[in-house]
């Protein structure tokens, strides 16, 4: 008995079965977890799998039967790019301006140091001059194809200097033909987002889809009970250092994203109930998996990034294993216009509506039925979740714990 607590220990020296004293909360630790999961016995289940198992045997039991919980996300993150270094030329030059496959990229870093964005159009490509625009090629396709190892081709200008004197450069390349290659999204991972509609009497083009008029359609992104941050909502183990499937490989949360917001309105569950917390996520770009990493063209709006992203929660005490318990009938989101409100910046909402009304194919808006459409893939969540389970049940990843936890008013 160690501390009022009965300790039972298993072949691997960790495993806590005991009678949980009155008044007391179990608790486990990153270390314990992935001494299990490096001798195969940890348990790990999908965000999905676990909800059951919470409704029936609750919180507390869960917690000591259950070691790893994992999530799954797979939508259009904007906010996302790549660092890469394409090398030095001879003779040298520090690039002032560059584009890769025609896609400008911002070389204000250092002589041979870029910074590639999602939604970086090609040049040339009319916009919206042409509406609507279809922006069939951007900084997210480039990335796609370094991803699926395929040649791009760089153009880099410069002023020139005394130790940089080339002033033109071409070249081609894979992934790895050049020093380094680093996946930087600065804000991910969105801890919910609005269900979009359009009260106008004409067809508007978004970043969440064409909505047609008069309320005709409502498109939503998340993964709901899947989605990471869901199943953590007040970041009670994601943090800098949270190691994280990242587009098909091993990634890192790095910082809180641009547009965090730690106290949200919630529910009563501590769930939010409207756009929250954001993640800043980093990973090799060298190992990541085109699976996992796709360009996308968003009609009338511009081009993007699909980005697979899977969070492993640790289940630490019945706190955690509370939370992801959490269900699609429980999460809810904001309806907004974006026809009129959305654009006015008013702050306004028609009213909330839940994941599971929105993943049945329809919901109730002033007593009307709407088709809903997610612009975010549940299958391919599921996939990153089940695949995320496989790594960590093979012993091939380990539980990053994180340095400092990201800012979330409540915890």
């Amino acid at each position: 008995m160690e501390g009022g607590r009965v300790r039972t220990v298993d072949e691997a020296g960790l495993e806590w079965r005991g009678v949980r004293m009155p008044g007391e909360k179990m608790e486990k630790t990153y270390r314990e977890i992935n001494e299990r999961i490096k001798k195969g016995k940890a348990v790990v289940l999908t965000a999905e799998e676990v909800i059951d198992l919470v409704k029936k045997k609750g919180p507390a039991r869960t917690a000591r039967e259950v070691d790893v919980v994992t999530t799954g996300t797979f939508a259009p993150m904007c906010s996302s790019g790549a660092f890469l270094n394409f090398g030095h030329t001879k003779p040298a030059i520090k690039a002032s301006k560059v584009w890769i496959n025609d896609v400008p990229a911002y070389a204000g870093i250092a002589a041979v140091d870029v910074y590639i964005g999602a939604t970086e159009p090609r040049d040339g490509d009319p916009l919206n001059s042409v509406y609507p625009g279809q922006f069939k090629y951007g900084g997210g396709h480039v990335i796609q194809e370094l991803v699926a190892g395929k040649k791009v081709r760089l153009r880099a200008t410069a002023h020139g200097t005394d130790c940089y004197p080339n002033t033109k450069a071409e070249k081609a390349f894979t992934v790895h033909d050049i020093p380094n290659a680093v996946l930087c999204n600065p804000r991910n991972g969105y801890q919910n987002y609005n269900c979009a509609v359009n009260s106008t009497k004409k067809i508007i083009y978004t970043y969440m889809g064409p909505l047609k008029p008069g309320f005709a359609n409502a498109n939503y992104c998340s993964a709901g009970q899947l989605s990471p941050l869901f199943n953590d909502p007040y970041f009670m183990t994601i943090g800098v250092g949270t190691r994280i499937f990242l587009g098909g490989a091993q990634g890192f949360v790095v910082w809180n994203g641009t547009q965090h917001n730690p106290d949200p309105p919630r529910g009563d569950n501590g769930v939010p109930i409207k756009p929250a917390g954001t993640l800043m996520t980093l990973g090799d770009l060298k190992q990541m998996n085109p699976r996992f990493l796709v360009g996308a063209s968003m009609l009338g709006y511009g081009c993007t990034l699909s980005v697979g992203l899977g969070i492993p929660i640790p289940i630490l005490n019945e706190d955690i294993a509370r939370f992801v318990g959490v269900s699609d009938e429980e999460i809810f989101t904001q309806v907004v216009d974006y026809g009129k409100d959305y654009p006015k910046g008013t702050g306004k909402t028609l009213g909330q509506v839940s994941y599971a009304e929105l993943k049945s194919g329809t919901m109730t808006l002033q007593d009307r039925e709407i088709p809903t459409v997610s612009i975010s893939s549940i299958q391919m969540a599921r996939e990153i979740a089940s695949t995320l389970k496989e790594w960590i049940e093979r012993g091939e990843f380990l539980l990053g714990e994180p340095q400092e936890l990201l800012p979330a008013v409540g915890r």
